[in-house]
């Protein structure tokens, strides 16, 4: 069973995670919904955060994975936020179980495919030697070379913990990603439709969704609108939290 936070009580909302990402990395939005009377989950998916590991890795099992999260959790309806990797799973789960979704989110990805572009980050993450005992200083420092932005070097260390004192770890399943790389950018099957209300936000620096891809996301999701958050590039909830909340509780409102 998927691991998660969850906050407050009222219509229940999922929230899912980028790839790389967790659950913690939503728990202020997740708070702030929470105080609109959501009951707010906040996931982690499949090999991420502190859910389970496991040799699987697509988007028809994380599916299924949020199906169970549901049953479990006596959930007959949600509303769902995905952001990135998350956001093509929560695509994927509308368009597959319809009658459970009542509104859906997507933050910055098209329900098109992507190549793989994560090559230097897995590089740098597999860089990491914590057979020496790494400090996270001396983590970070083994990143910098790879990853020079340090906004993601931030998100990517919020992944450490201590697995006994003295030993870091990463908290994602590393192996796996570097196996299954490729199922990341998966396009959404053709003929997957959801008719109801969807809302895709994406960053205005971000070049995640196109002009260009309205009419696919059209073809798949008829009833959605698009909104822009200026001057934010792909992780826009956690650069401009304030407009993306504002945005995303008037349309779940």
């Amino acid at each position: 069973m998927l691991h998660s936070r969850i906050e407050g009580k009222g219509k229940p909302l999922l929230i899912i995670h980028g790839f790389l990402g967790m659950s913690d990395n939503w728990k202020s939005l997740g708070f702030l919904y929470a105080t609109e009377e959501f009951q707010t989950h906040m996931l982690d998916m499949r090999n991420h955060g502190k859910s389970f590991q496991s040799e699987d890795f697509n988007y028809e099992v994380m599916t299924q994975d949020v199906l169970d999260y549901c049953f479990e959790h006596q959930l007959e309806k949600v509303s769902i936020i995905g952001h990135s990797m998350g956001g093509k799973a929560a695509m994927l789960f509308a368009t597959t179980h319809p009658e459970r979704v009542e509104k859906l989110i997507v933050a910055d990805i098209g329900p098109k495919y992507y190549a793989p572009h994560h090559q230097e980050i897995l590089a740098g993450l597999n860089a990491v030697d914590f057979s020496t005992k790494p400090s996270r200083i001396e983590v970070e420092e083994t990143l910098y070379p790879y990853i020079h932005d340090f906004g993601t070097r931030q998100f990517l260390l919020k992944n450490l913990y201590w697995i006994e004192p003295g030993q870091l770890g990463f908290r994602f399943n590393l192996k796996v990603f570097n196996r299954t790389i490729e199922v990341i950018g998966k396009a959404l099957p053709e003929g997957a439709v959801f008719n109801k209300p969807t809302l895709f936000v994406r960053g205005g620096n971000s070049k995640y969704i196109l002009d260009t891809d309205l009419p696919k996301i059209k073809n798949h999701f008829p009833n959605f609108e698009l909104v822009t958050i200026p001057n934010v590039g792909h992780w826009l909830h956690a650069e401009n939290p304030k407009l993306f909340f504002e945005q995303t509780v008037r349309f779940l409102k």
